[in-house]
């Protein structure tokens, strides 16, 4: 009979797989694209890469719960897969006790972004165009549950305006149709909209952070805007279903502490306007359920009605 110890000497013996939790384009399709090659090396395997979009997340996390226990599989999840969703909806096909994290791997602000050719420069010339010309505008998010579609209810209910929320299939799309002009705005996780702030294509108005990112001086936080309490951190973070062995675990942690320590990664991070974490899985355990309780208790506050 093969022990748990027994496993993880010979883990891993053919290829890993990492469900992404969103389409292709947005920040949780880029940290998992960024750290697969690497962490592939680590670990002596390929680790491929598998986007299952749609539902919030919901259909990537039930994959992930479906797949054996033997750390092969992973998932991508997130801030919105991970804690938002648990406070949006009534009945979700899994729960936090189905999965355990290995670790957070990326951390972001969001940013507020309008097309270039939208006429507001700034938060209070984009709320008072909205409150002019109530329900003519829009804010797109990567699906409802994410902290981009929670980053734009916040924003509604702090500044009184009426703005329709538009969700779409993961950050790529939704980012697509509002470089076209087909939405107005996005509270955009920072690393699926720097290129194209950098480029002129987006304008950022304001950054979701406490301080302002050292790589988007010139744009100012939420709470300088006049919303004091405004303040969203985006993570992503990698997670497998719960029974996975201790020492599979531990194996697959050592090699992703290795690749978020490597200069490479913290070079990547830092263009994307993000910062690695790599704490431990019991630690990362902790902060998820921490982050949970956060954002339930944001809904009640907010008043979003759990579907």
């Amino acid at each position: 009979m093969t022990t748990f110890c027994q496993a993880a000497d010979v883990f891993p013996s053919k290829p890993l797989k990492i469900i992404v939790t969103a389409a292709p384009g947005g920040t949780t399709d880029i940290a998992s694209r960024a750290l697969a090659d690497q962490l592939g090396r680590e670990l002596g395997q390929s680790v491929l890469v598998e986007n299952k979009a749609g539902a919030a997340g919901i259909i990537a996390l039930q994959a992930l719960i479906a797949s054996p226990a033997d750390g092969y599989t992973m998932a991508m999840g997130n801030i919105g897969t991970n804690a938002i969703n648990y406070a949006l909806y009534k009945s979700l096909p899994y729960k936090s006790e189905d999965m355990r994290a290995i670790s957070v791997v990326l951390a972001t602000p969001n940013v507020m972004v309008v097309n270039s050719a939208f006429p507001a420069k700034t938060v209070a010339e984009f709320v008072a165009l909205a409150k002019a010309n109530p329900g003519k505008y829009s804010f797109a998010s990567s699906g409802r549950g994410q902290s981009i579609h929670m980053s734009g209810e916040l924003f509604k209910n702090m500044s009184g305006i009426d703005i329709v929320h538009v969700p779409y299939k993961g950050a790529g799309p939704a980012l697509i149709d509002l470089l076209a002009g087909q939405v107005t705005m996005m509270i955009d996780n920072l690393p699926s909209s720097m290129e194209h702030i950098r480029s002129g294509k987006l304008r950022a108005l304001a950054v979701t952070s406490k301080t302002r990112n050292p790589d988007l001086p010139d744009v100012p936080t939420m709470q300088e805007a006049g919303y004091p309490n405004f303040e969203v951190i985006a993570w992503f973070g990698l997670f497998v279903p719960a029974k996975t062995p201790q020492p599979v675990v531990d194996k697959i942690y050592a090699a992703l502490k290795k690749v978020l320590n490597s200069p490479e990664t913290k070079a990547k991070w830092k263009d994307l306007g993000g910062w690695g974490i790599g704490d431990t899985p019991a630690n990362t355990d902790l902060f998820v359920a921490a982050e949970k309780k956060k954002w339930e208790d944001v809904a009640v506050q907010a008043k979003i009605p759990r579907e």
